[in-house]
């Protein structure tokens, strides 16, 4: 038995580095294990998002009976947050501590932020629900309490938690690393969603409590594990003492630079808008224009999944042989416009197999497009403004991605109802019109993505172009 464990652990290790994905993200400085113990916060960050946007979403109005307009508003509260990532990433940046820790304290205060929200969520959606003898008003203000804490939480943890690996990944790395941290996420999400949705299939009130205050522990659980003996103490860096720029100043150093934040943030936000209005709507089409099963259309939140990891495996790979980050954005955006296009002939069609492609495509467009603009938003960091540039691009990154799938959402009932009116002529008499106005919205923001990235992937190559030599300079004129 002991030979045949040696056998196939040698065997492990004689295999191709390139059928084990992100298994070349470890270094010597940070090693496998614990590298995949830190990403643990990401998947504490998908379960949360997880149960608040699929789980409770369905249940506060199947199950509890709240009325869909108060749950939207309830989902959309951690959003409120995201701008305020950016001032969180330089509070960590400049955080003064006899410690000497920068990043711990606001990860830790994350978590308990997380843990807050979870732990009086259930009592707060009873009394939403009016199974109370409380004034409907305490139900209400409790639900966006809880649903406020959560959100908090869960940004701040994710931003400070990719300014903590950015930190501890030397720059060679770091591409793999956010590609592993990014899969994390997908996994914390999937896995959650599935979990919840078994857990909760026979539903009673008691069993929901259950989940979410066991989602609060295991939040806890996995984040002070994640933490664990990562960041070194440096009381030098965090000294009160220790002169320290304001707010206002490093975002100006960091705007006004000479390294195209502002063009960066805007492509970001472009794409991040292309890729998301979508999102709620891919499942509908499916099964109001396609005529698609129930399980045909769950079948395509794993399409998505699947999509998305091949295309952060595929830009982990491309940036790790030393390609321009902008041009695997680039990519990207271009694997978007294939996979929009696909979409929108699947109606006409009438055809699931493109569907299904183009689904695909959505996912490994996204996937490298995120990574991307990631990896570059790291480079753009100077040494001491890391959790500045992070928290800048999830900022932007968050309030696109909520923005676009609100959107979204009121462009397809609002011309959808107009459609079937007949309001616009009865060529576009049709329901599909609504969602295909959102998928040529989604196609011109594409392109909008690539105008903007254009100039800084000619000026990435323009900059690896060595001048010739002098002495070769005058010997061809001579």
């Amino acid at each position: 038995m002991k030979q045949s464990r040696k056998s196939f652990s040698f065997a492990w290790t004689q295999l191709d580095s390139r059928f084990l994905p992100f298994a070349d993200a470890a270094t010597p400085e940070l090693p496998m294990g614990r590298l995949l113990r830190l990403s643990l916060f990401q998947v504490t960050v998908g379960m949360a998002i997880a149960l608040l946007v699929g789980t409770l979403n369905r249940v506060m109005i199947v199950e509890l009976a709240v009325p869909a307009w108060i749950v939207a508003i309830m989902v959309s509260l951690p959003l409120v947050f995201a701008p305020f990532r950016a001032l969180v990433g330089h509070k960590s940046d400049t955080h003064k501590s006899l410690l000497g820790w920068k990043r711990v304290p606001y990860i830790w205060l994350g978590t308990m932020l997380q843990f807050g929200g979870f732990a009086i969520m259930p009592m707060a959606l009873i009394l939403l629900s009016g199974d109370s003898i409380a004034p409907a008003w305490v139900g209400t203000l409790a639900a966006a309490l809880a649903f406020l804490l959560v959100g908090v939480g869960l940004h701040t943890v994710q931003t400070i938690g990719l300014a903590l690996a950015t930190d501890l990944a030397p720059v060679h790395a770091r591409p793999k690393v956010v590609a592993l941290l990014c899969m994390m996420l997908f996994v914390g999400m999937i896995g959650s969603a599935l979990l919840f949705g078994a857990l909760l299939a026979d539903f009673r009130p008691v069993k929901l409590i259950q989940v979410i205050q066991s989602a609060a522990v295991i939040t806890m659980v996995l984040n002070t594990i994640a933490l664990w003996k990562q960041e070194a103490r440096n009381p030098a860096a965090t000294a009160p003492t220790k002169p320290r720029p304001t707010f206002r100043q490093a975002w100006a150093a960091f705007m006004g630079g000479g390294a195209g934040a502002r063009r960066h943030m805007v492509a970001t936000a472009c794409g991040t808008v292309a890729f998301s209005m979508s999102d709620i709507l891919l499942e509908p089409f499916g099964g109001q224009i396609l005529h698609l099963s129930v399980s045909a259309t769950t079948m395509l939140t794993a399409t998505l999944a699947v999509g998305s990891a091949v295309g952060l495996g595929l830009a982990a790979r491309m940036l790790g042989r030393g390609a321009d980050a902008y041009r695997v954005a680039a990519l990207g955006v271009m694997a978007g416009l294939a996979a929009f296009s696909a979409v929108v002939f699947s109606a006409p069609l009438q055809s699931a197999l493109l569907f299904g492609i183009g689904t695909l495509l959505i996912g490994f467009g996204g996937g490298m497009f995120a990574h991307g603009t990631l990896t570059a938003t790291m480079a753009l960091a100077k040494g001491d403004d890391e959790g500045l540039a992070l928290g800048t691009w999830g900022a932007v990154q968050a309030s696109a991605a909520g923005l676009a799938i609100a959107s979204g959402g009121i462009i397809r009932d609002l011309v959808g109802e107009l459609a079937t009116r007949g309001v616009v002529g009865p060529a576009f008499a049709d329901p599909a019109i609504g969602y295909q106005i959102v998928y040529h919205i989604e196609i011109a923001f594409l392109f909008a993505s690539l105008i903007v990235l254009g100039p800084m992937v000619r000026a990435h190559a323009d900059s690896r172009i060595l001048p010739e030599p002098k002495s070769q300079l005058s010997l061809s004129t001579s």
